[in-house]
């Protein structure tokens, strides 16, 4: 019998699981994850430090008996090595396990600084569910709560964390927040609005070391010293994927893939976090970590992962991933889509209203959008995604757009219905 082997029990290895299921009634399927609790998701966890939910409400499956339903074997284990020579991972209490195709689908691990005191008691990250019952247990009303960091992931900390009713400051390395998704201007209008929410904010500022007790002693780059009762370390994140070294699998940033989500090994696939895939917008390998990109990228490895066990070409072809991100930092929505820096000989088009909290970028390779950023502006998020994704060519619309950003939805539509994207800008106006 044909033995998927799944590491990795998130969203993810979830979904591929599923679908080798559904596709293969009888093959053997196991899923191996190294946290104790039933497979949830990351992204709830703010909500579940909300209170808006518990902890069964973070969880990707309500029934307890879901997986045992569909003769899914859950392991928890930590995985050591895997050997693409000889099909077999190795568990960290020596046990082998043998597999005919293989998904690592093991996500991201939280970067640690090389911070003095970094590992003081006190000190957290936010990325486990073990995490936040931790900060939970710290993060009362009135507390001192310093967070390292002020990216994607420490913005939705962030909110969550203000729900609580903390004092909250936050130190960012960057001139800016979110500074790996906004410009200049659209990330300096987003600390505004978090100031203006009560939360202090420190951007160009490192944290240089952190002298433990209680309270914590946190020493800034900028000469200030903060006292904290509690520490969020999300410094940022990186594919979880140190157990490959020495497998016989490329791995550079993370999983190398093709557009199957195969290895440059036969039978041997990667999805989500871990995986590095082609960008149809950059022309580049890149790992997106975002949950669409990683569900779609785990029906397709499952599909291939069924066919290579069959002996068949491969089907599913993943068309490309496109860098996306929606934030929303304490009721201010900000987008960043594909090359929103721009690329070198492009055009661009600005317009700031910062009284009203607006701002729009969009960012042209010849007569098509490569990447935008906006600010307070959720009008034409569905559009802006459509575009860039699509790749429409926009011909004179380009020029109208470079005179007026605010024509987006009249040069989708005029656009996208000839160039195969009309259900696209469908979409876009239902949003």
């Amino acid at each position: 019998m044909t033995h998927h082997v799944i590491l990795g029990a998130g969203p993810t290895g979830v979904i591929a699981a599923e679908t080798i299921r559904k596709l293969s009634p009888n093959d053997e399927i196991t899923i191996i994850g190294d946290e104790p609790e039933p497979s949830y998701s990351r992204m709830a966890i703010p909500y579940l430090l909300m209170g808006n939910i518990d902890e069964a409400g973070t969880y990707l499956r309500k029934s307890p008996t879901h997986f045992a339903e569909l003769k899914i074997n859950v392991r928890v284990a930590h995985v050591q090595s895997a050997q693409a020579a000889t099909k077999t991972i190795v568990l960290d209490d020596g046990e082998s396990i043998a597999f005919d195709t293989l998904l690592v689908a093991t996500g991201s691990r939280p970067v640690t600084p090389p911070i003095p005191g970094i590992k003081s008691e006190g000190v957290h990250r936010c990325w486990t569910l073990a995490d936040a019952r931790a900060i939970a247990a710290l993060a009362i009303p009135g507390a001192r709560v310093l967070q390292l960091g002020a990216g994607f992931i420490g913005c939705i900390i962030m909110e969550a964390l203000a729900a609580r009713g903390v004092k909250l400051s936050v130190v960012e390395m960057g001139d800016r927040m979110v500074p790996r998704m906004m410009g200049p201007t659209a990330g300096g209008m987003i600390r505004d609005w978090c100031e203006s929410k009560g939360v202090e904010v420190f951007t160009s500022t490192r944290v240089e070391s952190i002298e433990p007790g209680a309270p914590l002693a946190v020493k800034l780059s900028n000469g200030k010293t903060m006292q904290a009762d509690l520490v969020i370390s999300a410094a940022g994140v990186r594919p979880a994927i140190g157990f490959m070294e020495n497998s016989g699998v490329t791995c550079l940033l993370g999983v190398l893939t093709d557009e199957h989500m195969q290895t440059n090994v036969a039978g041997i696939y990667a999805a989500g976090d871990c995986a590095e895939a082609f960008d149809k917008v950059s022309g580049k390998m890149i790992v997106s970590a975002i949950q669409p990109n990683a569900a779609e990228q785990a029906r397709i490895a499952a599909a291939n992962m069924v066919a290579y066990a069959k002996g068949q070409t491969a089907q599913a072809q993943l068309k490309g991933v496109t860098q996306i991100n929606v934030l929303d930092t304490l009721g201010l929505i900000s987008t960043s889509f594909g090359e929103w820096q721009g690329v070198p000989g492009g055009e661009h088009a600005e317009l700031t209203d910062k009284a009203a909290g607006r701002h729009l970028s969009l960012q042209f390779k010849n007569d098509v959008l490569v990447g935008c950023n906006s600010v307070g502006w959720t009008a034409h998020v569905g559009v802006m995604r459509g575009l860039v994704e699509g790749q429409v060519k926009l011909g004179e619309w380009k020029n109208t757009l470079l005179q007026d950003p605010t024509r987006l939805m009249e040069a989708y539509l005029a656009c996208a219905q000839g160039q195969g994207e009309w259900s696209g800008a469908q979409d876009a106006r239902r949003r």
